[in-house]
């Protein structure tokens, strides 16, 4: 599915079963906690830190539901992720087309 599907999709699940969108800051709130769902999964995968017996250990879930809140928190303030995300890619190359290509502790 397309960036925009996507969008509208949350958009109605949201209306069909979800009620209403909760609050920007509320949402805001739920992202920063899902963020840290998936830090705790990166840090024991990947980290020095262990999992505890029965914990979540797939970083998948963690990730789509970030996708999730973040497509609300879109769809809540008319921000299409499409356009943006082409913006953060030309904003990102003009800025950075040599920078990481010539940095030698990336080799």
């Amino acid at each position: 599915m397309t960036i925009k599907e996507a969008q509208e999709r949350v958009d109605s699940w949201i209306k069909e079963y979800g009620v209403r969108y909760f609050n920007e800051l509320t949402n805001m709130a739920v992202l920063t906690e899902e963020v840290g769902e998936l830090a705790r999964i990166m840090a024991r995968k990947y980290g020095e830190q262990s999992f505890k017996e029965g914990e979540n250990q797939d970083p998948s879930e963690e990730m789509a539901d970030i996708l999730w809140v973040l497509i609300c928190l879109a769809n809540q303030t008319g921000v299409d992720l499409t356009d943006a995300l082409q913006k953060s890619f030309d904003k990102k190359t003009n800025r950075d087309k040599n920078r990481h290509i010539n940095n030698p502790k990336l080799k």
